[in-house]
């Protein structure tokens, strides 16, 4: 049986813009992975009739509903309430439950108010998701044909019962395993991708493919449903191999997180080190790689080579270069590279020069004007990138993931100019 969803964040900040609501995207992607359509968001503040006005409309257009928020003890969480109230549903104390909470104050030295009880009521016969990174459990029930669940609002809490407790709850309704591979493409929008796999797309129904647009990059989804996990992936096995034909060179990864993390792996798999020279990007390579645990390993250091000054006394960078061709050049990115790779002992060098606005440099060169070095054992290269005019934040996360880009192509041995 096919599937459709409604997402209710509950929450008055989500509604004054005090906080965003990641929930809904992390749910959103998780349950695409399950073959659930997720067909409508909808954030409520802290009001009992406006909740229940939006559950009484959901009830009618999907089969699953799930909320986010209101499972605390203050007086303003009334989610577990109002459902019951929705959906003809007694709120009961679960003596387990109150058992649970009253060991685990006592076992953190405080003393559990009365108020926390409240997190130990939940509907009657539901199934009960227990949290393992707080106090309020969530839970699960079908009334009507529609299935309720309900995950508290703090995104690292609704992330663990979604994995813990809503993913095998809902697989459990189907007798269908449905299998999703995700593969990562840098420099191709979404547009473009589309326009190469839209014939491919058109003429899948199982399995399917499907673009996402990403900040900076693309997402293709790649989903299978069969009777089992091996059949569902023999399935997308051809599949997969057919896009990766079509788009392969493009493609950075297949269920990987991000750019870094793949160069943190074929460095590490190649036994080689990394360094950076930046100046536009202010550090950004460095950070996004050192994010990642065991970064040491690969990663020897870097140079925020923001002034001339510092470009040509820490890195060695030519003065002539600077002052012939200025610091967004393609002979001063290569001479950033070679020097950082020089003093670091890295086995490659990486070097960031470019324009991130708000206007042109000294030398008239437009915002958005990036070169990107890559200094190796066996010569250095440079390519040109022309960003246009965005936000400094978007320049410098695009000079960044180009310069990852650049560093993964090489130790694929992919081309490099695309």
């Amino acid at each position: 049986m096919h599937h459709t969803a409604e997402l209710i964040a509950v929450g008055t900040e989500i509604l004054l813009g005090n906080i965003t609501n990641t929930d809904a995207q992390m749910l959103s992607e998780g349950l695409s992975a399950l073959g659930i359509d997720v067909l409508y968001h909808t954030v409520v503040g802290d009001n009992p009739a406006r909740l229940r006005e939006a559950l009484t409309v959901a009830r009618q257009r999907v089969d699953v509903i799930i909320t986010t928020g209101g499972l605390g003890p203050t007086y303003d969480d009334l989610t577990k309430q109002t459902i019951c109230e929705v959906f003809g549903r007694k709120n009961v104390l679960h003596e387990d439950i109150a058992a649970w909470l009253r060991a685990r104050f006592a076992a953190q030295n405080q003393v559990m108010t009365d108020n926390n009880l409240a997190q130990a009521c939940l509907p009657e016969g539901a199934t009960v998701f227990p949290n393992a990174n707080g106090t309020a459990p969530g839970c699960a029930f079908c009334e009507g044909g529609v299935h309720v669940l309900m995950l508290p609002g703090p995104p690292h809490e609704c992330l663990g019962m979604f994995r813990s407790g809503a993913v095998p709850y809902l697989r459990a309704l189907s007798e269908d395993v449905i299998v999703s591979h995700t593969l990562r493409l840098y420099g191709k929008g979404e547009s473009a991708v589309e326009a190469i796999l839209r014939d491919r797309i058109a003429a899948m129904t199982n399995p399917s493919v499907a673009p996402y647009a990403r900040t900076d990059e693309c997402m293709l989804r790649l989903t299978a449903k069969a009777n089992s996990e091996a059949a569902a992936e023999a399935m997308l096995a051809p599949v997969i191999a057919d896009v990766m034909r079509a788009v392969g060179d493009w493609v950075y990864g297949v269920d990987v997180e991000n750019l870094e993390s793949v160069c943190f792996a074929l460095l590490k798999e190649k036994g080689l080190t990394l360094a950076a020279a930046e100046s536009c990007t202010g550090g950004l390579i460095a950070k996004r790689i050192t994010d990642l645990p065991g970064a040491s390993s690969v990663f020897c250091g870097g140079v925020v080579s923001y002034t001339n000054a510092v470009k040509s006394g820490v890195l060695g960078v030519d003065r002539a270069l600077l002052e012939q061709f200025g610091a967004v050049s393609e002979p001063v990115a290569r001479a950033m590279a070679e020097g950082v790779r020089r003093i670091t002992g890295a086995d490659l060098g990486v070097s960031v020069t470019g324009v991130a606005g708000p206007g042109t440099d000294e030398r008239g060169n437009p915002v958005g004007t990036v070169f990107i070095g890559l200094a190796t054992p066996d010569g250095t290269l440079c390519r040109a990138f022309a960003f246009g005019k965005r936000s400094r934040a978007r320049i410098r996360g695009h000079a960044a993931n180009s310069a990852f880009d650049l560093v993964r192509r090489f130790l694929q041995g992919k081309p490099l100019s695309v």
